[in-house]
């Protein structure tokens, strides 16, 4: 166990060292502010379409950021192991690679929550700026942070999976960016594939269907499952991956 964590401070300490870590800050503030200006400006002007968590964790913004920011996390958090050589040496250490993959997704998701805590004052200060609106609702908005850690969760994992697969740090983020702009486009297939087969697994993937369900409250249980599973499958492909490598 306190291998998993000298590598957690390890790789978290490393998005500050190397700067990319303020990269990833300033991306995610900036994007979020102009969100909040735009939704604040909007309730100012009269009611909303939808209630205010839809808006909330609906929004160009909320999607482009994540969008943004996951690749910029994950990126490095093996391809500059194989560009730098270290690697090997890592997979030689007395560490196993479960716990290696556990602390560096670990060390991205700690910083993805990061990101979000600031957050959580939004509601608040939208709700002040539309005086029409209704008592706030604390249900849907905790659904909707519920979902995004969810869906953070397993965009991470994809993300780490495309960095472990190249030394490329550049080629990692562009993976990344091209398999979640596929999990966020996904609700398109259905109107166009000839099979119901194609058709459920597009809405099964569609993470923006699953997190309109969350900003109204809905919390179902089989979505829980199917990321938490999801997560869990591609962490351990990259626990297998690993033990391929330390083979060779």
């Amino acid at each position: 166990m306190s291998a998993f964590w000298t590598l957690w401070f390890r790789e978290l300490a490393a998005y500050f060292r190397t700067g990319i870590g303020y990269v990833i800050g300033t991306t995610f503030l900036a994007i979020a502010g102009i969100s909040l200006w735009v939704l604040a400006t909007n309730l100012a002007q009269g009611p909303l379409a939808g209630d205010l968590a839809g808006n909330l964790f609906g929004s160009t913004g909320y999607w482009l950021a994540i969008l943004l920011v996951t690749p910029l996390l994950t990126m490095r958090l093996f391809a500059e192991e194989r560009r730098m050589g270290t690697l090997p040496t890592l997979l030689v250490a007395p560490i196993g690679e479960t716990t290696v993959v556990l602390a560096k997704f670990a060390a991205a998701y700690t910083m993805f929550i990061a990101l979000w805590l600031p957050t959580l004052v939004f509601a608040v200060l939208l709700r002040r700026c539309g005086a029409h609106l209704p008592p706030l609702d604390w249900g849907p908005v905790a659904a909707g942070y519920l979902g995004t850690a969810l869906v953070g969760a397993l965009f991470l994992a994809i993300g780490l999976l495309c960095s472990l697969l190249t030394r490329h740090q550049a080629i990692a983020a562009m993976a990344c960016l091209g398999v979640l702009s596929l999990l966020l486009t996904g609700g398109l297939l259905p109107l166009h594939a000839p099979l119901a087969a194609i058709r459920q697994l597009a809405h099964q993937l569609a993470a923006p269907r699953h997190m309109a369900d969350f900003a109204v409250g809905i919390v179902d249980t089989r979505v829980i499952l199917w990321y938490a599973s999801a997560t869990l499958l591609l962490l351990f492909t990259a626990v297998r991956l690993l033990e391929v490598r330390r083979l060779r």
